[in-house]
């Protein structure tokens, strides 16, 4: 039977905590979806939620607005993707200040896709942020933000080697991020073997391991394929056959991620985020199973006080 998921030491239990990723909706249904799935992970309480931005700022607004409504109606703490892509550093800036202006105090500070879309070359903008790193810098000298940025345990596609994207996380850490938020993976060996080299490297902020809830295994293997993270053969046999059986797959899906966090939880990793794609069945499920339970949202008068 595996042990407790609240791992025990000396001081005590220590509990898990989440963050959860959603990205901004296209569309009036996409927007219901969003919103019911919010509703629904919101009593869990997680750490922070993220909320991307698309290639080339193209849900800037949304992503804003998405932010901003987070910030207006509910308790949780939203955290901003931002992006260099195709954008001066004035017109980056001004997005900095206005989140600050409703309220952000957390930013996922990124390089962003080429414009021209993956596999292309990237092109900075002449008068924009040219890498994370400066970025980071620039977000950090408009306020007093938390941020975080991203890390790659197989490697960011562009990137020559292993090392060459450890020094470029290290670049990101010395102007000033907080954290970083690995891009999913399968196999938990591969994150452990990645935050080894990390240390080692002097790196020391905290690395929270990104976990992709698989709704759909051949999307999640093209994603992947994209993203430079590798797809084992035996995720691939578990979801052999259920393409047109959707009740299965998810059940599946369930298990496969709450055997990765599991599993994690008992090589002592505290912290996670979920890369929800919107849906909240499956992260519900896995929070529960982490031990988490949802709490009574708070008041309007409690919040105003919070």
């Amino acid at each position: 039977m595996r042990r407790s998921t609240h791992r025990a030491s000396r001081d005590g239990y220590h509990p898990i905590r989440v963050s959860i990723e959603f990205f901004p909706p296209k569309t009036d249904e996409m927007e219901k979806i969003l919103w019911s799935s919010i509703e629904r992970l919101a009593p869990l309480q997680p750490k922070f939620v993220s909320v991307t931005y698309g290639a080339g700022g193209s849900t800037r607004e949304r992503t804003h607005n998405t932010v901003a409504r987070m910030i207006r109606e509910t308790t949780l703490k939203p955290a901003a993707h931002l992006t260099c892509v195709d954008a001066s550093r004035a017109e980056i800036d001004a997005v900095v200040q206005a989140y600050w202006d409703v309220g952000v105090r957390h930013i996922v500070a990124l390089r962003g896709d080429p414009a021209d879309g993956v596999g292309h070359a990237y092109k900075p903008h002449p008068e924009g942020y040219a890498t994370t790193a400066e970025l980071v810098e620039g977000i950090k000298r408009i306020g007093d933000f938390k941020v975080s940025v991203s890390a790659y345990p197989e490697k960011h596609p562009e990137a020559a080697s292993l090392e060459a994207d450890i020094d470029a996380l290290k670049a990101k850490v010395d102007a000033g991020a907080d954290q970083a938020i690995t891009q999913f993976f399968f196999e938990n060996e591969v994150y452990l073997r990645y935050l080894e080299k990390v240390r080692a490297a002097g790196i020391t902020i905290p690395i929270i391991p990104g976990i992709l809830t698989v709704q759909n295994f051949k999307q999640a293997a093209n994603f992947a394929r994209r993203t430079g993270a590798s797809v084992p053969y035996w995720l691939a046999a578990r979801f052999e056959g259920l393409d047109n059986d959707v009740e299965t797959r998810r059940l599946v899906a369930a298990a496969v991620a709450a055997e990765q966090v599991l599993d994690l939880v008992d090589e002592g990793v505290q912290d996670f985020h979920f890369y929800s794609m919107n849906r909240s069945d499956l992260v519900y499920a896995i929070c529960h199973l982490l031990g988490l339970r949802a709490q009574a949202p708070k008041l309007a008068a409690e919040k105003a006080a919070a």
